[in-house]
């Protein structure tokens, strides 16, 4: 029952993001929101090992407040898309999912942020002050080397780190939920050396804050 469960969960999931072609993203917004709802989001997130998309379908809307929510995260986007070297920017629903490869911002076993990160960290700290009204997730996760406490350690370390550089590029502090899942949430076989890479990765969800879905929920009634 519970595979049948998230079966039915996934399935709500890959229609509402990816079965109306025809639609924009605010639009899909408010249909997943009122179809899955935030609990299915949540046990979606959790049926799929990513916390991060289960922590943005749990923070749904949804109807006319979440269109509103929508076309705020698609402009949010696309300045990310434009402005973010290397990394992997999703619009899920009302919220937005950035995906860094570690190997861009940290050396391998160190959560020392690299130099050549900085101006990426920059972009990103000037688009989340344009758009000040959401919640960020920082996530860190790691590849299968090494023991499971040494990997838990280095990946709340690396989330930290990242954290660290946005409120030095002055992103609140209070915007920040910050968490480490060590090994735990692998996206590819750990069992090969291109899976290791992409195992090894920062993730940020970015949802709307209380005033924003306040003011949305304004302009929908």
């Amino acid at each position: 029952m519970k595979h049948a469960i998230a079966t039915i969960l996934i399935i709500t999931l890959a229609f509402g993001t990816f079965g109306c072609a025809s639609m924009s993203n605010q639009e899909k917004g408010a249909v997943i929101g009122v179809g899955a709802g935030a609990a299915a989001g949540a046990a979606i997130g959790k049926a799929t090992g990513n916390t991060a998309m289960g922590a943005i379908l749990g923070a749904f809307v949804g109807g006319a407040a979440g269109v509103y929510i929508g076309n705020y995260m698609d402009k949010q986007a696309a300045e990310m898309e434009r402005d973010l070297e290397g990394a992997t920017v999703t619009r899920v629903g009302e919220g937005i999912k950035v995906t860094f490869d570690s190997g861009l911002l940290f050396q391998v076993g160190s959560a020392g942020v690299q130099a050549p990160a900085q101006a990426n960290l920059e972009n990103l700290a000037a688009i989340l002050q344009k758009y000040p009204d959401t919640d960020i997730l920082i996530e860190g996760h790691t590849d299968a080397t090494g023991s499971d406490e040494f990997n838990l350690t280095l990946s709340q370390q690396r989330a930290q780190a990242v954290a660290n550089q946005l409120a030095g590029l002055q992103v609140s502090t209070t915007r920040f939920t910050i968490m480490g899942y060590g090994e735990s949430q692998p996206i590819a076989d750990n069992a090969t050396t291109e899976g290791r890479s992409q195992n090894r990765r920062v993730e940020l969800a970015i949802m709307a804050n209380d005033k924003l879905k306040g003011v949305a929920e304004k302009q929908a009634g």
